[in-house]
């Protein structure tokens, strides 16, 4: 069995707004999201910016459960997917529970957790850790508390894919609709700002002393952020039926595995590549019918300079349509990333607009691509590709298109 399935609820919590509203205006209109980090002391490091949701209030949103008893990573995703649900034009106690189910990717689960537990240790006192640990931490839960909070009892899945995590949870979410194994899927990522990760990513000198630059020719590094994102996916006849709002249809994704390296990608952009290649065979979209290409885009000199060849061998030199990073603003929110920018895969269909890459003020010659330079366009968006890329050579790419009834 092989239905269309389309989306038709957004959710998101970003470091440049809370709310669909919000992150679309604030992407438009090139908004940053960086500032120094509150979350901890970065005394110790040589960098000191991040991309961190302030003013975020759990319990507007958690309302089953306790929302002092789930990580921060689980808040999160429980508020974009009651948004999501909102935004859809359903109730959780309206659909039926055995068959909608969750989909969620993730980098590092709850590493606040983790870092509590270090802290204990360090100190002396594993004797004040509580059982209550292994119920925050293990990243599964974050899926398991988006089902708990809303009573859905179906499939339930977390992928954690690091930052391709989003990606491969929209992917896995359009198999179970297409196998008639669900009614509604909610699929998405989120991920934490955390010292973990922070830390990770400054010993290896990715994190920008400033600004993430992508496609830039002095490009640093990227900024760690965090956030979540969840789409409502249904079938094409269900929402048709309800009269619900259709944003796009998703059409098909291609996954792949580098198989070269722990944290450097493929030198030829050999997964990249073809991720993309399956994820247009799936859909039935040639090269020259994609609008617009959401690019993982981390600001990272590799990265780009190797995600540039690999989306030239797919598309021609020529070819390559107009190709943003949400990241430029955003920060990299991990696992969340690649949800956010499926969010806005969905947008640019809906709206004919598509945001800039910000920050670009010098041209690369190894990244010569229309990365849509620092203002947003007006763009008759048909079908979009979602990129992302993760540590381990995790690929990922997503295509959605607009949906011709």
């Amino acid at each position: 069995m092989r239905g269309r399935v389309v989306v038709t609820g957004l959710g998101a919590v970003t470091p440049v707004g809370t709310g669909v509203e919000e992150l679309w205006s604030g992407l438009l209109a090139g908004r940053s999201g960086f500032s120094p980090v509150e979350s901890f002391d970065t005394g110790r490091f040589n960098v000191h910016l991040g991309a961190e949701v302030r003013g975020f209030e759990p319990a507007a949103w958690v309302r089953t459960l306790d929302h002092a008893a789930l990580g921060r990573a689980s808040q999160l995703a429980v508020a974009a997917a009651r948004m999501a649900l909102a935004d859809a034009g359903l109730e959780a106690e309206a659909v039926e529970p055995e068959r909608a189910g969750v989909s969620m990717g993730t980098t590092s689960g709850e590493p606040v957790e983790v870092e509590r537990f270090d802290d204990r240790y360090l100190a002396g006192e594993l004797d004040q850790v509580g059982p209550e640990f292994m119920g925050l931490y293990p990243c599964h839960m974050i899926a398991a508390h988006v089902a708990r909070e809303l009573g859905f009892g179906g499939v339930n899945t977390m992928i954690p894919a690091a930052c391709a995590a989003g990606n491969y949870a929209v992917a896995h979410a359009l198999d179970v609709l297409r196998a008639g194994r669900a009614d509604l899927m909610l699929a998405g990522g989120a991920d934490a700002f955390s010292r973990i990760t922070y830390t990770g990513f400054s010993r290896l000198g990715a994190i920008a002393p400033d600004l993430c630059r992508p496609f830039d020719r002095n490009r640093k590094g990227m900024i760690p952020g965090e956030g979540a994102a969840v789409l409502v996916l249904e079938p094409l006849e269900r929402a048709v039926a309800r009269g619900a709002r259709i944003y796009a249809e998703v059409a098909g994704y291609g996954l792949s595995c580098d198989a070269h390296h722990m944290t450097a990608a493929h030198p030829e952009g050999d997964g990249a590549a073809r991720a993309m290649e399956r994820a247009l065979a799936d859909a039935g979209v040639a090269p020259g019918e994609v609008s617009y290409i959401s690019a993982h885009g981390t600001g990272t000199p590799t990265n780009d300079r190797l995600e540039t060849i690999a989306v030239k061998r797919v598309f021609g030199d020529g070819g390559v349509p107009p190709m943003s990073s949400v990241k430029s603003m955003l920060g990299h929110t991990m696992g969340a990333a690649s949800a956010i920018e499926s969010v806005v895969c969905a947008l640019a269909i809906a709206t004919g607009r598509v945001p800039p890459t910000m920050n670009y003020e010098e041209p690369d010659p190894e990244c010569d691509l229309d990365v849509v330079p620092n203002e947003a366009r007006e763009l008759d968006v048909q079908v979009t590709m979602n990129n992302a890329y993760a540590f381990g050579g995790n690929n990922a790419s997503v295509i959605f298109r607009s949906c011709e009834l």
